[in-house]
């Protein structure tokens, strides 16, 4: 399950940094996105799309993702970009 981070502006979908690197996409990801330790949080726009596309290919499948939302500023704006 992957989370869908929204606010107010903006949305980033939650990955795993792991999976990012198994999937080949680490050095596509754009300095829209950001990181922590342990997670990638890819923009809405292209990143996340790029995920979903090298997911479905890996996989066959479609991710199951949870939207979350919240007023205002997420916590990820606070996070180091990902480039």
């Amino acid at each position: 399950m992957y989370i869908y981070h929204q606010d107010s502006g903006h949305g980033w979908i939650q990955v795993p940094l792991g999976e990012i690197a198994a999937l080949g996409i680490a050095g596509k990801i754009s300095n829209y996105s950001y990181k922590d330790a342990e997670h990638g949080y890819l923009e809405e726009d292209c990143d996340a799309a790029l995920w979903h596309d090298a997911y479905l290919t890996v996989y066959g499948d479609r991710p199951q993702v949870l939207d979350k939302h919240v007023n205002g500023d997420s916590f990820i704006r606070s996070l180091g970009r990902f480039a």
